[in-house]
């Protein structure tokens, strides 16, 4: 933006210099304004043109150039007003110098005067003001750079974001080539064992300390040789 302002400046400067050149002396007392516009090309001659024919017109022009150039931030307008200015400059000192035979300059105004050194300054400012201004490319460069501003969308169901994102497993998954330990023997007591008075497919899975059978007639808290029994059993 600062680039912008001062080649607008410089672009301004030297149009409103290249506008008030013709009302300035310009070779041995005669204003700019009293050269013709076809005399640049056809050869200086004594006559006045009017107000639309003289070489104020071609400056007119340039200057309206150099607006329009500022307004759009257009290098190239303003360059073409530049280009014009001293373009119409050069081409009066060549038709000059070939109408005098040679061109001086001298301090009691008798040889080129300040108009024209005005016109020529007018023309080196509007191109310095078209090589400053960056133009309408930094306008550009701030939109491309706005646009990466703008909130981000989430895709359609075709393509969903998610997260954490999924990994398939590939060549690249390492697995482990260790093979498996082999279980343990069971080395403790039998928990499947048949009670004495269980029924054929009735099982206790449960471990209980083993009974020693007792004998007919034998009850607890019976000795031998007594019960119901004791006296059937031959004495001796």
């Amino acid at each position: 933006m600062i680039r912008n302002v001062l080649g607008s400046v410089l672009a301004l400067a030297g149009a409103a210099a290249a506008v008030l050149s013709p009302f300035r002396d310009w070779y041995d007392g005669r204003l700019g304004r009293h050269y013709r516009v076809d005399e640049l090309f056809t050869g200086i001659t004594a006559g006045r043109p009017g107000p639309l024919g003289s070489i104020l017109v071609a400056f007119l022009f340039a200057a309206l150039l150099a607006v329009v150039g500022v307004v759009l931030r257009s290098r190239l307008l303003v360059a073409a007003a530049g280009v014009v200015v001293l373009g119409f400059t050069v081409l009066w000192m060549v038709r000059q110098g070939e109408s005098v035979g040679s061109l001086t300059v001298a301090g009691d105004g008798a040889g080129l005067g300040w108009g024209v050194a005005g016109a020529a300054a007018g023309g080196v400012l509007l191109l310095l003001g078209a090589v400053v201004m960056s133009g309408r490319r930094g306008a550009g460069r701030r939109s491309v750079r706005k646009g990466h501003d703008r909130p981000y969308t989430a895709p359609g169901s075709e393509n969903p974001d998610t997260w954490p994102p999924t990994q398939e497993p590939g060549p690249s998954v390492q697995t482990s080539t260790l093979p498996e330990p082999e279980p343990e023997l069971y080395t403790g007591p039998d928990p499947v064992r048949r009670r004495p008075d269980a029924a054929p497919d009735d099982r206790d899975t449960a471990p209980y300390p083993v009974v020693p059978d007792e004998g007919p007639g034998e009850g607890p808290g019976e000795s031998p040789g007594e019960g119901p029994d004791a006296d059937r059993r031959p004495r001796g």
